[in-house]
């Protein structure tokens, strides 16, 4: 078979391995606080403390060891960690049926985040057999299957748990994640495309930071990474309250996850869109198109009257956020080297796992200090400000190369 053809293969069977892996790890979202009060008569500061708790550590523990999994892919290849990474989350989540105490489930939410890697690690994996030129459209593909996932996940959580229980649930779910290790053991084949036929087999931890600090585009993608999965997560804890504001109790849970969902159908509706017009246009131009345009639309969500207007402007919200993950990993695809790609993809994968955490604790300390239409107006600024930060950098970076060439011409005529 050759590269083309396989890299095809490759990236249908990641699809799928993703859209599994994406689903059962929202599965469980809807009925984690649910789960949590079976363990015992708490009060409801208990079990709303301890719900934060159990789902921030994933993400904690992720933000520490996504580099050292970025490292370890680049030096012996993404396939072998796809796999551990599989049945670690497969694991994890078969045995949190099993606990008995909080304090059980957790363990396994920490033990849980050294796996979470799966999808980061499958989009470097996907950038390292990819054209530089067609890795916007390819990326955006794969993300497709991460969105239908995250989408259907909560659904069919919600309904295993209904239907089996919340432990059963949590055993059934992971069994999909183990699909999706078959699918990597028994079809993924991995390559690498070459950039350069004089390039490093590898690169030390040292020789990765000083490339990343003599690119001012390229950290200020990487630590962006953050800030935008920080505005775009303070939402996420306080958005029934305020559907609960505009339209009152009645079907609450059904309207709220309306809101919460529509976002993902309109990521899901331009994600590839947005990464075939980046690879036409350049990864930096529409990246701070994304940005800019997501801050723009966030900010009515602070002023609107009625549920249907804020259902709107989250659907535009992911119009826009859509294309923002598989642009900026095909610029960092673009930027980097093949063989440091995952360590460099690794950080940013760290700074917006981190993001996940702070984005609920900023969210809930601005509602609770002020309202929450501060928090959309928050957030508007946030994306904004990232999208200006990077058009000044940019038009920096031009005006240097503008002058590097012209000075050339000179000296050479």
């Amino acid at each position: 078979m050759d590269q083309q053809s396989l890299a095809k293969r490759n990236l249908a069977i990641m699809w799928f391995a993703n859209f599994f892996v994406a689903g059962s790890m929202t599965m469980v979202m809807p009925f984690l606080s649910l789960y949590i009060e079976t363990f015992g008569n708490f009060s409801d500061d208990f079990v709303q403390t301890w719900s934060g708790y159990t789902f921030g550590i994933t993400f904690l523990t992720a933000f520490l060891v996504s580099p050292i999994w970025g490292r370890v892919g680049d030096r012996y290849g993404r396939k072998p960690i796809l796999i551990i990474a599989a049945f670690g989350l497969g694991t994890s989540v078969f045995l949190m049926g099993e606990v008995q105490t909080v304090f059980q489930l957790f363990l396994l939410r920490f033990i849980m985040g050294v796996f979470t890697g799966f999808i980061p690690l499958s989009q470097a994996l996907i950038s390292t057999q990819t054209e530089r030129g067609i890795s916007g459209r390819v990326l955006g593909t794969l993300q497709t299957g991460t969105v239908t996932g995250t989408l259907m996940g909560p659904m069919l959580g919600g309904i295993l748990a209904d239907t089996f229980g919340y432990a059963q649930a949590f055993q059934l779910t992971s069994v999909t994640i183990f699909i999706a290790g078959f699918l990597v053991i028994f079809g993924l084949k991995e390559f690498r495309v070459k950039d350069d036929e004089n390039e490093q087999e590898s690169y030390s931890r040292k020789e990765v930071f000083t490339f990343i600090l003599k690119q001012p585009m390229l950290i200020s993608v990487i630590i962006l990474s953050m800030f935008i999965q920080v505005a775009h997560f303070a939402v996420q804890p306080i958005l029934a309250l305020y559907v609960s504001e505009l339209n009152g109790p009645a079907n609450i849970a059904f309207i709220s996850g309306i809101a919460f969902s529509i976002t993902g159908l309109g990521n899901l509706l331009m994600t590839r869109r947005w990464g075939r017009l980046a690879d036409k246009v350049g990864y930096e131009k529409i990246l701070i198109l994304l940005l800019m345009a997501a801050g723009i639309v966030y900010l009515p969500g602070a002023f609107v009257n009625e549920v249907w207007q804020l259902v709107i402007v989250r659907f535009l919200l992911g119009v826009t956020l859509g294309g923002i993950i598989p642009v900026r990993m095909a610029y960092i695809r673009q930027a980097a080297p093949i063989n440091m790609q995952g360590e460099v993809m690794g950080y940013s994968t760290s700074l917006r796992f981190l993001g996940n955490v702070l984005g609920p604790i900023l969210g809930g300390v601005v509602a609770g200090w002020y309202s929450i239409s501060t928090v959309f107006i928050m957030t508007s600024v946030m994306l904004f400000a990232c999208g200006a930060i990077l058009l000044f950098i940019k038009l920096k970076e031009d005006h240097a190369n503008s002058s590097m060439h012209s000075s050339t011409k000179h000296s050479t005529s």
